[in-house]
């Protein structure tokens, strides 16, 4: 089965919180009303050293998609 890139989450146990759950490699989940990350991946230290360089775009990402998402319900 294939995922889209990014998914929306909420859960009752956070009412407030907003989760993006990145699906593609480096998997994460970010809370968008504290922007915690929690990486769902084990990285090594070359690993670890790549992600400090691409962790921001990635997370810019995540935020982009759920303006972009929230956007169309506003369009209505």
């Amino acid at each position: 089965m294939d995922f889209p890139k990014y998914l929306l989450g909420d859960n009752s146990e956070f009412p407030t919180a907003i989760f993006v759950i990145h699906t593609e490699f480096p998997r994460f989940i970010i809370n968008l009303e504290n922007d915690e990350v929690e990486w769902l991946e084990d990285f090594d230290a070359e690993d670890q050293k790549e992600l400090e360089n691409e962790a921001e775009t990635l997370i810019q990402g995540a935020t982009d998609f759920y303006d972009r998402e929230i956007s169309l319900y506003d369009e209505d």
